[in-house]
């Protein structure tokens, strides 16, 4: 298990702080400073996530019938967790957690602690809750930046989906390098002490749904999945296996 450490940031904390969130330390706290010096639109950006996980899971659960949600790189506990919007729908939906930071899997509840490089022992170890041969959404919410390898990220989204039944959802949302200052911001991040965190472009996002069937409106930014938001640089989408 990773150990707890308080003297260097880490992806979750900063996340938390971000979000206005309290289970943040002061190392955390500066390197969330630092980017948010240069792209101040960070704390949108955290925030409009949630807005975006929250209309996600309402259609999964409303709409396309799922009831078996595994969120990978879930962060600390926010407002409208996963579990949360989808029992809105059906108390009895399942969800399993997934996060390397034992803060964030020190929370009771269904979590794992893993990292998303190992999509064998994820799957395994969800397969205690979930039922892959039914449908299940799949979510990897912003996390897959801390791969620098667009091969690598693929390769990791493809074989954790590649076990889910027929009528399975990919959601995959992460921050794009379509302004100079969202980029800024990156560099920024890795100089104050954070993991580096690679911004990839649209159209390699959207590499990682081939295969699949996007639900409209496709991949667009997290604002605008079925919203009405201003530009962000964070893209997102929902796919179907068929």
């Amino acid at each position: 298990m990773t150990e707890l450490r308080e003297d260097v940031p880490h992806a979750a904390r900063i996340w938390n702080y971000w979000m206005g969130g309290a289970d943040n330390f002061p190392a955390d706290r500066a390197a969330g400073d630092a980017v948010a010096q240069v792209y101040p639109e960070i704390v949108v950006m955290a925030r409009e996530s949630r807005q975006f996980l929250i209309r996600v899971v309402r259609f999964l659960a409303a709409e396309a019938g799922i009831r078996q949600f595994l969120d990978i790189g879930t962060g600390l506990p926010a407002m409208q967790n996963t579990h949360e919007v989808a029992a809105s729908v059906d108390p009895a939906a399942k969800i399993v957690y997934v996060d390397n930071d034992p803060m964030v899997t020190a929370q009771a509840g269904p979590y794992v602690h893993a990292d998303y490089h190992d999509p064998e022992r994820i799957v395994a170890a969800a397969a205690q809750t979930l039922d892959f041969s039914q449908p299940v959404a799949v979510m990897f919410m912003g996390v897959l930046g801390y791969e620098p390898a667009l091969g690598e990220v693929r390769s990791i989204v493809r074989r954790t989906f590649e076990v889910a039944a027929p009528g399975s959802h990919l959601v995959l949302w992460d921050g794009t390098n379509t302004t100079p200052s969202v980029v800024d911001g990156a560099k920024r991040l890795a100089e104050s002490g954070g993991v580096p965190y690679i911004l990839r472009s649209p159209d390699e996002l959207a590499s990682c749904f081939d295969g699949l069937t996007l639900i409209e409106p496709g991949l667009v930014p997290i604002t605008r999945w079925r919203a009405q938001g201003e530009f962000i640089d964070a893209y997102g989408a929902v796919a179907r296996k068929d």
